[in-house]
């Protein structure tokens, strides 16, 4: 049987930090999940910015 309770995965919003310092309008923001147990720090991804029309870094926000 599957086990019952509260998972350890969360939903984290992962959010442009290039765009902010750059002005440009808009924002990019991407929805996943972490394990809260094995990641205890906030997430750092390479993303690509629809509104930049390239990769950057996104990070965790609260």
């Amino acid at each position: 049987m599957a086990k019952k309770g509260k998972g350890n995965r969360i939903q984290v919003i992962l959010e442009c930090t290039e765009q902010k310092e750059s002005g440009v309008p808009g924002i990019s923001r991407y929805i996943t999940t972490k394990n809260k147990k094995n990641t205890t720090q906030r997430l750092e991804r390479k993303k690509y910015n629809p509104f930049m029309k390239k990769t950057t870094l996104h990070k965790e926000i609260k």
